[in-house]
């Protein structure tokens, strides 16, 4: 709501198309209630609301993941379907803070840490961009009481059942405690990740475009030197076997993956192979590593 008051205020000045959307996952009893009464609201501020709701037999409690997907898949779609380039979400940095701290329990890689990036690509044409990392909840929360907005709670943010519940209501004020605007420097140290990230993917980008050097014919993408590779860091060797991969590949391969083809790749460059995952095998003979693809049909 607190983003929607900003929104609403700089729509003159941008000339923005604002169209709002709820998610229903009809998990408790009285949410629908809710978004029938925050549709009421947008009408009567000639606001757009698109509202999806779950299938009522669909139990999505035991998996927050599955509900992201849900909610995200329905905002790339409506999106899609109104010619939106971007969906603008009211991530706070108060959800970064989280975020990173769970995600540092879980032993995340930095790209992990680098909690709720400022803005990324979900679809082609589609942009999903977070303006109030700068804020915390507490801010949003004074932006509705000075705006008076409504505010609908939802009562699941008092369950402790789910980690980040825990998290926020039992770790958070204890750290706040002990180092008041801890919140706030957890969600820059966040953004710093981010930018470290992304200057080092640009820097893996331009290595690996001095290192390639032509693969066998019908091989996915460019070959990889193999003595070239060896003779870095093994920290080195981590980061642009990853980046090898993800750019012929198309998806990021788990850290222990790359890890394990590492540790079997022969001291000296002869002949093999080593299955990957849904259809992929990385290749080696001579001084090149290459990759091939075989669909998973067909491999079966």
């Amino acid at each position: 709501m607190a983003l929607v008051a900003l929104l609403q205020a700089l729509q003159p000045q941008h000339r923005w198309r604002l169209t709002l959307w709820h998610g229903d996952h009809r998990w408790r009893p009285g949410s629908s209630r809710q978004a029938a009464e925050l549709a009421d609201w947008a009408r009567g501020q000639g606001l757009a609301l698109v509202l999806d709701s779950r299938p009522s037999d669909t139990d999505q409690r035991a998996s927050e993941a599955v509900a992201r997907e849900w909610r995200y898949g329905c905002l790339v779609e409506r999106a899609q379907e109104l010619g939106c380039r971007r969906v603008v979400t009211g991530h706070t940095a108060s959800d970064r803070a989280e975020t990173l701290l769970l995600n540092l329990a879980r032993g995340s890689h930095r790209r992990g840490l680098a909690a709720l990036p400022r803005h990324r690509n979900l679809a082609p044409g589609v942009e999903l961009v977070r303006p109030l990392l700068a804020f915390t909840r507490a801010d949003t929360a004074r932006i509705c009481q000075e705006q008076q907005r409504p505010v609908w709670l939802d009562p699941s943010n008092a369950d402790r059942a789910f980690s980040r519940n825990r998290l926020r209501l039992e770790v958070m004020p204890v750290l706040q405690a002990l180092y008041p605007g801890a919140e706030r420097r957890l969600a820059r140290l966040a953004a710093q990740l981010e930018d470290a990230e992304r200057a080092s993917q640009e820097l893996l980008a331009l290595a690996l475009d001095q290192l390639e050097t032509s693969a066998p014919p019908g091989s996915p993408g460019a070959g990889l030197p193999y003595r070239r590779l060896c003779a870095l860091d093994r920290a080195n060797q981590e980061q642009l076997l990853q980046a090898w991969l993800e750019r012929h590949t198309g998806r990021r391969w788990p850290s222990h993956t790359v890890e394990t083809l590492l540790d079997h790749l022969p001291a000296s460059a002869g002949r093999g192979q080593w299955a990957l995952a849904d259809g992929w095998r990385l290749l080696w003979q001579g001084p090149t590593l290459w990759l091939s693809h075989e669909p998973y049909s067909r491999a079966r």
